[in-house]
């Protein structure tokens, strides 16, 4: 490692592995800078929370598969609106299912997309097609990459109606997600690419891609169209939830975009490439969303541009414990009892994601109170999970 390296932990209750995985991280002489979230866990070449500033070079297991992955946060404006959709919860709830596929696997119909989506994916593509690329994962963008627009995954991922904790009042739609299977896929080419195996343990570690190599413009321009399409997926879901309370409740909802930010990324910034593996950019002014758990809901932030966080702050609360031990040490009526008042999935099937399984929200944004600053706390009416 080269001296004089400037490496900041902000990690809350980190284990050795977590900071073992740091370090390999770091150690690579590509690497100039890093800094590692209060959020962060093991990650499976970097850990999530991890932001590393490399010259020259990136590494395609840092971004990982959900290239873009990230948050739209959306403010609806209308009459008594948290009161209105307080009282119809389930039948929004319902609506919203049936026009947003939900889930691991999950397509759209390509005539349930809006005309403007449809518009915007065409001038990505064609974008995209015009730097350099790889004829096979072309061809596999054109046919199947519409397929994804507007759906939701599963995991972490999920759409949520709220209002501002403090008030009770104002509304605001909150979407987690991706560039769904078509990220998933072409990240993977690129990994198998950089580390010339096809097997999983070997191409999940880090090989960094020259940037100046074929191979290497190719993956950037791949990141570019993820980056693009992951913005319009939760656009096009932001579409469809607003299409939804319009019919459940019979009036033409307002409504602004207030931010749509990825942290799953490597971006090209003064001469350096920064990744943020589940980190997100905090620059001075820069609006971000830091999502908690299903009961705590998320915080609407703005960052203060703090080098020492390599202008960046944690993409969520983090988890505390893996799923399966999430599934383990808790029962359903504990997952129950802790959502008491917020309409959602609450089942089996999303027992991982009860709030207990993830670290304490409220400690994650007092430590790093230095690099964002907190505008609105906004809490959960409804959610939905895949």
């Amino acid at each position: 490692m080269k001296p004089n390296k400037k490496i900041y932990n902000y990690g809350i209750d980190v284990d050795e592995k977590t900071l073992e995985q740091f370090k390999n991280c770091y150690s690579k002489d590509f690497v100039v800078e890093a800094a590692l979230m209060p959020d962060a866990h093991l990650g499976y070449a970097a850990p999530i929370g991890a932001v590393l500033k490399t010259k020259d070079f990136v590494v395609p297991a840092w971004v990982g598969f959900d290239i873009g992955c990230g948050l739209i946060a959306v403010r609806i404006s209308g009459k008594n609106l948290v009161e209105k959709i307080a009282d119809k919860k389930e039948e929004i709830y319902r609506k919203v299912v049936q026009k947003i596929p939900m889930g691991v696997g999950e397509y759209n119909k390509e005539s349930d997309i809006t005309e403007k989506t449809k518009k915007e994916f065409k001038d990505i593509f064609d974008k995209f097609q015009k730097k350099p690329h790889d004829k096979g994962i072309l061809n596999y963008l054109k046919s199947t990459a519409i397929k994804h627009l507007g759906t939701l995954g599963g995991g972490n991922h999920f759409i949520e109606l709220g209002c501002d904790a403090e008030t009770g009042k104002e509304l605001w739609l909150i979407i987690h997600s991706g560039s769904r299977g078509i990220g998933h896929s072409v990240a993977k080419k690129y990994m198998i690419k950089a580390s010339r195996s096809k097997e999983k343990n070997e191409y999940e570690k880090t090989f960094p891609l020259d940037v100046n190599s074929e191979i290497g413009k190719e993956y950037l321009n791949v990141l570019e169209f993820g980056f693009e399409y992951a913005l319009l997926n939760r656009v096009e879901m932001a579409y469809k939830v607003i299409e939804s309370l319009n019919e459940v409740l019979g009036e033409k909802l307002k409504y602004e975009l207030w931010v749509n930010k990825n942290h799953n990324h490597a971006i090209y910034e003064n001469g350096f490439f920064i990744h943020r593996k589940g980190a997100t950019p905090a620059k001075k002014g820069e609006r971000g969303i830091i999502p908690g758990n299903m009961r705590d809901g998320s915080f609407l932030v703005e960052g203060k541009g703090n080098p020492k966080f390599l202008n960046s702050s944690s993409h969520g609360a983090g988890r505390s414990m893996s799923r399966k031990e999430a599934k383990k040490k808790y029962s359903m009526k504990e997952f129950e009892d802790s959502m008491k008042g917020i309409k959602g999935n609450i089942s089996n099937k999303t027992l991982d994601e009860l709030p207990m399984a993830y670290k304490d929200v409220f400690k994650v944004m007092e430590s790093q109170k230095e690099s964002v600053k907190i505008l609105k706390h906004i809490k959960p009416v409804i959610n939905w999970k895949g």
